[in-house]
């Protein structure tokens, strides 16, 4: 008797936690999106040497309106390609195991999500506006930190351990001004890429 009451109280926390959190999250995300930032990072750099700029020396460098547009576009495409693997891994893994993906916990995992997402997303291009572009890698950063913070608590309590990880990364590059593609890369690319193997094998 005592087994069955705790089988019992196992599947009311369950069914808990599904009404309560949204967990058809997959750590494949992570890992597609992690490797997506990887290859747009090394795209950008290969981009800069492409427009005579030599990333590693120090120097102050100076970006054309043209090269700014090309880097901007650069990041839309590795977002769009982040969101597309998210957006497939979730509906499969939902499918896998007969989870609900439009529940009250997602609209509010999204608008929590959302807020500081759309705040940093104005502060950086009001930062391309003024031309103070060594701010924008560490700001998104930051505020993808904040973003995933803020989400937590109605998806995977893992993903705060990602966003301070991102927070802290961000605060950092605060102060290595010019190096902002090295931080990009660790936060977007190795950051998601060890999370998401992290949450796939724990949760898979």
């Amino acid at each position: 008797m005592n087994q069955k009451h705790q089988e019992d109280l196992a599947h009311i926390r369950s069914m808990m936690e599904r009404s309560s959190r949204f967990i058809s999250l997959s750590g494949l995300s992570g890992v597609f999106a992690g490797l997506s930032a990887l290859i747009g990072g090394l795209y950008v750099y290969q981009l800069f040497k492409a427009n005579g700029l030599e990333y590693f020396d120090g120097d102050h460098k100076l970006y054309s309106v043209d090269l700014v547009s090309e880097l901007f576009l650069t990041a839309s495409v590795i977002l769009l390609f982040a969101l597309t693997f998210g957006i497939f891994f979730t509906i499969r893994k939902s499918k896998k195991y007969n989870l609900p993906i439009w529940t009250s916990a997602t609209k509010k995992m999204l608008l929590n999500l959302a807020i500081p997402l759309v705040t940093g997303g104005i502060f950086c291009l009001a930062l391309l506006h003024h031309q103070i572009y060594g701010l924008v890698a560490p700001a998104t950063l930051i505020f993808y930190g904040l973003a995933l913070i803020n989400a937590e608590k109605y998806t995977f309590s893992d993903v705060k351990y990602l966003g301070f990880s991102e927070l802290i990364l961000g605060c950092i590059a605060l102060f290595y001004i010019g190096y902002g593609l090295i931080f990009w890369i660790v936060g977007f690319g190795i950051l998601h890429i060890l999370y998401g193997l992290i949450m796939f094998k724990k949760y898979k």
